[in-house]
C-alpha cells in the first residue's frame, strides 16, 4: 500500500501507534488523579502504580534493542 511493504507499516503502527497510545494513558492518568484531587503524593502514587505497565513495556524495547546490537 502506498509503496511500503507490510513489515513496514506493522513496525510503524507499532512504535508511534503504541507510542500514542501510551502517551494518552498517561493523560488518563493524569485526569484521573486531576478530577479525584489526588494531591502531590496521591499523583505520584498513581503514576507509580499505572505507569509501572508502560514503564516495563519501555524498558522491554529497550533491551531488545540493546541485546540485538543494532
Amino acid at each position: 500500500m502506498f509503496g511500503y511493504s507490510e513489515d513496514q507499516i506493522a513496525q510503524f503502527g507499532l512504535t508511534f501507534g503504541v507510542s500514542a497510545f501510551m502517551l494518552y494513558m498517561v493523560f488518563i492518568i493524569f485526569q484521573l488523579a486531576r478530577e479525584s484531587k489526588a494531591g502531590r503524593f496521591g499523583t505520584f502514587v498513581l503514576f507509580l502504580a499505572l505507569g509501572f505497565g508502560l514503564l516495563g513495556f519501555v524498558a522491554k524495547g529497550l533491551i531488545k534493542f540493546f541485546l540485538a546490537g543494532t
